[in-house]
């Protein structure tokens, strides 16, 4: 048996709990990671509270969906994985756990200066970051404004954009400015007036906007951008479908995984971690994601 933190019903972050499950074995494809750090995301607590319920939905519930870890068993049919192997990757909802099996396309070797903090959260807000930057076609020279630039998706949306050549506009609360600034972004503070203060770093508006904050930021980036298609939501589907804006998913492959994580391990860009807990305290660490205001990534390591 192995150990895993699932919900057993639909609510606040007192429903998770930890449970013994099966220790699985590599299927055809496959291979076993045991985790050391497993990322928290937003979409964790929605998918917790509710937000995507459906009839005939069964409980108990796994959650968590990036992880690092060390490859354990491999499967026959599988080449290129080591058992011994450190590792990232992706998968579907079940990383929060001391053990799991996933397709092995869905795994990349860990740089060895890559904390296995940051490796574990590198997947969900690196892919977002990296396939907003991509499909909003930023580039040299241009102007990209972030909405929620201090988040964990935002600040490596920032370092992306600034890799791409753009100047980069990052919305966040006055204290992490300083913070915003340090990624390479011009930081500025969300609220009313935001048109204005945007508006006076960019007189002639901005190229691109990525929002991952959704209401009002989606209503001022209207203002700002003449080509709506160059605006994109991770979070409001119905700005998407009211005014044609683009919606932002964040594309998971291993090609980018690796990518990112060597841009990382190389100091091209920097994975914030904001606080660290045991697997046993993903209740204290969904309470965390929630205030919305963690800087960088919350994330759960296992012993």
């Amino acid at each position: 048996m192995t150990r895993a933190v699932a919900l057993s019903a639909y609510g606040g972050p007192e429903v998770l709990g930890v449970i013994d499950v099966e220790s699985p074995v590599p299927g055809a494809g496959q291979v076993v990671v045991d985790v050391r750090a497993a990322g928290v995301n937003p979409v964790d607590c929605k998918i917790r509270a509710g937000w995507f319920a459906a009839d005939g939905d069964v409980f108990p519930q796994r959650l968590g969906n990036e992880f690092a870890g060390v490859v354990t068993a491999v499967a026959p049919d599988v080449d290129g994985v080591l058992v011994g192997q450190e590792v990232l990757g992706f998968t579907a909802p079940q990383a929060y756990a001391e053990r799991i099996a996933v397709p092995a396309g869905a795994v990349v070797a860990k740089p060895a200066a890559l904390g296995w903090a940051a490796a574990g959260s590198l997947s969900a807000a690196g892919q977002t970051a990296a396939t907003g930057v991509r499909d909003l076609g930023v580039g040299p020279g241009e102007t990209l404004l972030v909405h929620g630039a201090a988040g964990g998706d935002g600040g490596l949306a920032v370092q992306l954009g600034r890799l791409a050549g753009a100047t980069v506009i990052g919305t966040a609360s006055r204290g992490n400015h300083d913070h915003l600034a340090d990624l390479g972004a011009v930081p500025v503070e969300y609220g009313p007036g935001l048109l204005d203060r945007v508006r006076a770093l960019a007189p002639a508006g901005v190229d691109a906007v990525l929002d991952l904050v959704g209401g009002d930021a989606v209503l001022v980036s209207l203002d700002l951008v003449a080509d709506r298609a160059r605006i994109g939501t991770t979070v409001d589907d119905a700005a998407v479908a009211e005014h044609g804006i683009r919606r932002v998913r964040g594309a998971r492959s291993a090609a980018l995984l690796a990518r990112l994580a060597g841009l990382a391990a190389a100091g091209q860009v920097r994975h914030v971690v904001s606080k660290t807990f045991p697997l046993t305290e993903a209740t204290a660490a969904h309470r965390e994601v929630e205030t919305g205001h963690t800087r960088g990534k919350a994330v759960l390591l296992v012993d």
